[in-house]
């Protein structure tokens, strides 16, 4: 007998999502010293985590025999305070991908359909097939998102958008007068998924405050993650803030120990550390103006990004891959999101983006 018959055709043709390249792997492929590998590859946070997060995770290590606290409330509190939200508006994730999973599984069947734009996150696909809907891909423009097809796109079966703001894997940002009137024209029996990944790293000017419209939409659900900006990637903490409505039943889906006690206590204590998010900020501003002077310099063609990464363009992205991974740089392949001739780095300390530059100046010379 075949047992993975056993599961639905709609999960035997996933396929899996593909994170990026460890160093460790690098370093037995290629016979390199991880000490000499640069990973730019995943959009995490050169910094590192903070050393109050640090200092707050040590502090709960001696409670690590016990269960978390399944209502994640110092987490929660913390949350609310920060955003002016009530505690039950709230939905703590085990990271961002988790959040996304939660919509999927509260809100969807199979046969409804949700609405997602091409180029978009790749998550929000798998999320939709995993519980058996359909997926609807709008197309992109400037390989942004098109707000007006997806508009055009909802369907009497559809539940679910999902919109990326900056997107991932291509940067792009929909300005906040956009989103709002997107909202304004959305059905208000379509819930919205504003993924803010990468919001921390706009400047004040640029940024929604897309909490607010949680307030005058229902349906509206904002998702956040403190892997990025916050350093904490390899902990996975993500949350919501939504409707309280809206965020009693996602959890009722939620697993009850989702988010680990280190996690909750170094989420607690990253989102005080408005020092390091600065420098986070500061570091990461630099680095893609060292970036974007080089691509400039050398003629390479890029996509203008407002993350933490910027993706390039290259007439064999494959063989320039397989250069820099010879080199001990690590950076994506955007072959999966039907992207072949192009590659994104995610932006370092200012020495790893020199690494990055000196070995595309190797390759671009070969």
């Amino acid at each position: 007998m075949d047992l993975t018959q056993l599961a639905p055709e709609y999960i035997r043709s996933i396929a899996p999502y593909q994170p990026g390249k460890p160093t460790s792997e690098l370093a037995r492929e290629m016979g390199l010293a991880e000490s000499s590998i640069v990973k730019l590859a995943s959009n995490e946070n050169p910094l590192g985590l903070s050393p109050k997060a640090k200092a707050a995770m040590a502090a709960a290590m001696d409670e690590l025999a016990r269960y978390p606290d399944g209502n994640g409330f110092a987490l929660k509190a913390k949350v609310a305070s920060k955003h002016q939200v009530e505690m039950n508006q709230i939905v703590l994730g085990n990271g961002s991908n988790d959040v996304l999973e939660l919509v999927a599984r509260t809100f969807l069947a199979p046969g409804d359909s949700a609405v997602y734009s091409q180029y978009s996150f790749a998550v929000y696909q798998l999320a939709v097939q995993a519980v058996g809907a359909i997926g609807v891909e709008t197309p992109a423009v400037e390989y942004g998102h098109d707000l007006e097809a997806m508009l055009a796109a909802i369907r009497p079966d559809t539940k679910i958008v999902f919109i990326a703001n900056p997107n991932n894997p291509t940067g792009t940002l929909i300005p906040a007068d956009q989103v709002e009137r997107f909202m304004q024209s959305c059905p208000a029996n379509v819930l919205v998924v504003l993924d803010e990944a990468y919001t921390e790293y706009l400047p004040a000017e640029l940024q929604l405050d897309s909490v607010a419209l949680t307030r005058r939409f229902p349906n509206l659900i904002v998702s956040r993650t403190l892997s990025k900006a916050y350093g904490l990637a390899g902990l996975r903490v993500g949350f919501a803030i939504t409707s309280a409505p809206v965020a009693d039943l996602m959890n009722r889906v939620r697993q009850p120990f989702n988010v680990n006690s280190l996690a909750q206590a170094a989420a607690v204590a990253a989102l005080d550390d408005a020092e390091f998010l600065a420098e986070t900020v500061r570091i990461n501003t630099a680095g893609m103006q060292q970036i974007i002077a080089a691509f400039d310099r050398l003629d390479v063609s890029y996509i203008p990004s407002f993350g933490n990464f910027i993706a390039f363009h290259c007439q064999d992205a494959a063989g320039m891959n397989r250069f820099m991974l010879e080199k001990g740089v690590i950076v994506r392949p955007l072959a999966g999101y039907k992207m072949p001739n192009t590659l994104r780095v995610s932006i370092g300390l200012p020495q790893e983006n020199a690494r990055f530059i000196e070995v595309l100046e190797q390759a671009l010379a070969c």
